[in-house]
């Protein structure tokens, strides 16, 4: 089953410091690149949650932002940092009998500044990667489920071009003949011009005729299209992460239809091989979205 790039999961859980929630946004991204936002104290675990995300997600932009929704049970004290709020006083005061500034440096303003009213007890308690992973794993397992949702969707699609490509190819494999038979006519008559009624070398008319067929014939071009074609489709099928190996096969896709494009000297081909590039075109653009 193949996987979009594209997803969304979330999860929440207790831990000992209180109920954390777990996002994980994905989009596409050529090589697996993990952008975490975690709090502070959550800074000791991004390795371990880089190590369990690789198991889930082989390539992609994996976006994650860990943050604590409620707080652990804690008792009723408050913490008053008394130095604090002295130093900070007498600071205060200084700066405004500086500056000549008028007001006072009053009980509120100096409660709300930074670390001089704290909580105690269980508010600095730090999680373990213990208790976070389990809510990672939920949060990743709905990602997944999303990414293999707009997966399923991006697969159909990808087949549906395939089809126009195979169709194409049909109709320039049924053509080809017909192009060579009409090259070989087109330069017995323009021999025949030239001589102006004098005998043809026709062993040397059959050589140049070789060499134009030779030049002109896509046979290999198309086996080795149809060849990629189905590998392309067991990649789809297959369980396993199938960009990178789908953006290869586009690439040859593209060069066999370019050298058909080259070799061709018939409209009705060259209005095939233009309609194959476009399909192309789209094949590529839905890759840019699948794992």
């Amino acid at each position: 089953m193949a996987y979009s790039m594209t997803g969304f999961g979330a999860a929440e859980g207790p831990t000992a410091a209180g109920r954390l929630r777990v996002e994980i946004r994905t989009v596409n991204h050529r090589f697996f690149n993990l952008a975490p936002r975690l709090p502070g104290e959550l800074a000791t675990i991004e390795g371990e949650l880089r190590e369990r995300l690789r198991r889930e997600f082989d390539r992609g932009h994996i976006a994650v932002q860990i943050r604590r929704v409620e707080d652990a049970e804690r008792g009723p004290d408050i913490a008053v940092n008394l130095p604090r709020a002295r130093m900070l006083t007498e600071r205060l005061r200084e700066l405004q009998t500086a500056l000549g500034l008028a007001g006072s440096v009053d009980l509120d303003l100096v409660a709300r500044q930074p670390e001089v009213l704290s909580w105690g007890g269980a508010q600095t308690a730090e999680p373990q990667w213990a208790e976070i992973e389990p809510i990672v794993a939920r949060a990743a397992d709905e990602c997944r489920t999303m990414r293999r949702r707009e997966g399923a969707a991006l697969v159909a699609e990808l087949r549906h071009r395939l089809d126009q490509l195979e169709a194409s190819v049909a109709a320039i494999a049924a053509r080809a003949p017909e192009r060579i038979v009409r090259e070989r006519d087109r330069l017995r008559a323009s021999v025949a011009q030239l001589l102006d009624g004098r005998a043809a070398d026709e062993q040397r008319v059959a050589q140049e005729i070789a060499i134009l067929a030779d030049r002109l014939d896509i046979t290999e071009e198309l086996v080795r299209f149809r060849a990629h074609v189905a590998a392309a489709r067991d990649a789809l099928a297959a369980d396993r992460p199938a960009g990178k190996q789908l953006g290869f096969l586009a690439q040859e896709l593209g060069r066999e239809v370019n050298t058909m494009g080259a070799k061709s000297s018939d409209a009705a081909i060259t209005a095939e091989v233009i309609a194959m590039k476009g399909e192309l075109e789209k094949f590529r653009e839905q890759l840019e979205n699948l794992e």
